[in-house]
């Protein structure tokens, strides 16, 4: 029985909660009520007419992997047409349909560079543009809602992971960030969601966000590890442990021990192999580490991410370099100086504000205020 009951699993009992009269819905697999049938099934069958689903990065199924979509077809468990939104024009694909409302019910994991919410964010924006009702289902953020980590995004290096001036761990839920980015926008907030839970406190089923966070382990790790996706360090993709997997062909022993000297809080480094089955060093043995989080409450990913990196590049000066489309890494971080202090080899820990409670309009208070 969960201790929270999300906005979809509020609007399948009343749908009074939405007015409209063609309704689509963005969604993925993360869009379950607590028994696991899918929104889409259970709205329809609460009466909410919906008349189209949209399908974010990685696709309406999940099955692509990243920085891919799954082409525009038809659902064949509800019949309804399916739009692909990743890298499309969110005006066309919205002018496309005939609705009226528009409906979010995607699960987050609260870091800025994890594509949905940007989604979420190109489509609210059409949406106002376009006359149609946007609404969010709000679900629980599986970091919790009490510490921001990172600096903002600097809008000059704005992307599709990263449109709006947040944290890189921005302890807000979606229904809270489309309340940011427009007034506009409107929430179906959840019931019993609290500030200080994790995931595991929720009773919800998780669902994997994406194919390559498969457990709150690996969401947890992600905000720091994340930042390894525009390095040629393999961050775990090809294995059943990404990003809680880092390494590269040419590391050795010494990259553990360097890391568990720092002493960082709740989590200790093992050294370990792996191969990766795809993506970088594709059948390639590499040596690294693996990150056990013993503490999730005093473990900081981001911190924890910049100490690797500055470790990695102490080591390996003529080894780690930068992969990914132009100013990837850039992006990824949200400005330039991450990339500047570790390429003029000074410490990037100092490049991370201490963490802080989110502020600004809070749909759910904390108690640690």
């Amino acid at each position: 029985m969960s201790s929270v009951r999300t906005g979809a699993e509020r609007l399948a009992a009343d749908p009074s909660l939405v007015r409209g009269e063609r309704v689509g819905l963005i969604t993925n697999p993360t869009g379950v009520l607590p028994d696991l049938r899918p929104t889409a099934r259970a709205l329809i069958e609460a009466g909410v007419p919906v008349t189209a689903l949209f399908g974010p990065e990685h696709g309406l199924r999940g099955t692509a992997q990243a920085a891919g979509g799954e082409a525009d077809t038809t659902d064949p468990a509800t019949g309804l047409p399916v739009h692909d939104t990743y890298l499309k024009s969110a005006d066309d694909v919205l002018a496309a349909t005939d609705i009226d409302t528009l409906l979010f019910d995607i699960a987050d994991i609260g870091t800025r560079f994890y594509t949905y919410i940007w989604t979420m964010k190109d489509m609210l924006d059409a949406a106002i543009r376009l006359g149609i009702r946007f609404v969010v289902l709000d679900r629980p953020n599986p970091l919790g809602g009490t510490v921001t980590e990172g600096p903002l995004l600097d809008p000059a290096y704005a992307s599709g992971v990263g449109g709006w001036p947040l944290p890189i761990r921005h302890g807000l839920t979606a229904g809270e960030l489309a309340l940011r980015f427009s007034q506009d926008a409107e929430v179906i907030p959840m019931d019993g969601w609290r500030r200080e839970m994790r995931f595991a406190d929720t009773g919800l089923p998780w669902v994997m966000p994406s194919v390559n966070m498969p457990t709150t382990d690996t969401a947890l790790v992600y905000p720091g590890t994340g930042l390894f996706e525009g390095t040629n360090f393999s961050e775990g993709r090809g294995t059943t442990r990404p990003f809680e997997l880092v390494g590269a062909p040419y590391v050795d022993e010494r990259f553990a021990s360097a890391l568990n000297d720092l002493g960082l809080h709740g989590v200790r480094f093992r050294d370990t192999w792996f191969t990766p089955t795809f993506h970088k060093h594709e059948g390639v043995a590499v040596r690294g580490v693996q990150l056990h989080v013993h503490d999730a409450e005093a473990f900081r990913p981001v911190l924890t991410g910049l100490s690797m990196l500055h470790v990695a590049r102490t080591l390996y000066p003529d080894g780690l370099d930068w992969w990914g489309p132009h100013r990837f890494f850039e992006h990824l971080w949200g400005s330039g100086t991450l990339k500047s202090a570790l390429e003029a080899g000074g410490d990037p820990r100092d490049l991370c504000p201490e963490p802080s409670l989110p502020d600004g309009h809070l749909l759910y208070p904390s108690s640690r205020r």
